[in-house]
Parts: structure tokens; sequence; C-alpha cells
């Protein structure tokens, strides 16, 4: 029944972000995930789980913590979390330290450089990448920006470049 389902965890991050013409600044309101899955013409089965609205550097570690133990209690297999990019790498370690050999859970991190409500967004493209990866990847945890895959603890965000690459 949950086989072909896919779990979506949103967190906030750039990824969510909206302008906010009075504050003059970006903020949060509501997800874009129902927009862009629409958008996209995703057909899969995917049921969205919107725990979090935060900027990934104000994330506390209580929060980390929510979203491993959250993604942790998922009965779908494949999950894809959507994260801040800033501290990205960081929950995707303690997820991959939280597993146990058993676990046959994939989950794929990523994010937004710009927010998707902004123009020339990279959200629906890492996203689109995301939800092919969780379909195709072996167990584990990852990190998917910019149209490359990375296993979590092996990657770092590139801030100058405002990329993400593989460490050494």
């Amino acid at each position: 029944m949950f086989e072909d389902r896919i779990r979506i965890i949103t967190t906030g991050g750039t990824f969510d972000k909206l302008y906010d013409a009075v504050k003059g600044e970006l903020t949060f309101s509501e997800s874009q995930l129902p927009r862009i899955l629409n958008q996209a013409r995703v057909t899969l089965p995917v049921h969205l789980d919107t725990l979090l609205a935060v900027d990934s550097l104000v994330m506390t570690e209580e929060q980390r913590k929510a979203v491993v133990e959250d993604a942790l209690s998922c009965i779908e297999k494949r999950v894809v979390i959507i994260h801040g990019t800033d501290t990205m790498t960081r929950t995707a370690q303690m997820l991959k330290d939280s597993l146990n050999d058993s676990d046959e859970h994939v989950f794929v991190f990523t994010g937004a450089m710009i927010p998707y409500a902004l123009e020339n967004s990279d959200a629906v493209f890492n996203l689109g990448c995301a939800v092919s990866a969780v379909q195709l990847l072996e167990k584990g945890v990852y990190i998917v920006m910019g149209g490359r895959i990375f296993e979590a603890g092996k990657v770092q965000k590139n801030r100058e470049k405002g990329i993400f690459e593989k460490l050494d």
C-alpha cells in the first residue's frame, strides 16, 4: 500500500520562503510544495508532512532531533526532506548516525539557494532530482542539490560558490 508512496517532510529553509512586502524581508507563510508538485505534474502518490518552517541557521538542536525522529518514524521507505541549505549537512549526518543496519529507508535531503517564489529559483529542479533519486538509490541518507547526488557525511556547502561539493 505504501510501497510506491513518497513522504516529503518540509522544515522550511530558503525553498519555502516568501517575500513579505510589508516587512521587506523573506519570511514563511505556507509551504510551496503543493504548488510545486502541481506545477511539476507529479503523478506519484505523495504524503506531505509540514513539520517546521524555520531557517536552518536558527534551527535548534531540539528541532533537528524532531526532524530525525519524524523521518525515522515514516511508514514510507522513500523520504524527501526539504531543508535549509546552510545546515542541511548537519541534519543529514545526525539522521545517518541514528540509523541502524536493518533500516530500509532512503532519505534524500534537498533545498534551494533561491526561494521558489522568486525568479530563477532552483527549487523545482532540486525537488525533481530528489523525487527521482529517492526512487533509485539504495537505503541510506543522501543530499541532492544542483543535479548531483552526495552521500551524507561526504559533502559540504561551498558558500563562496553557492554549490554543494563532495568532500575528499
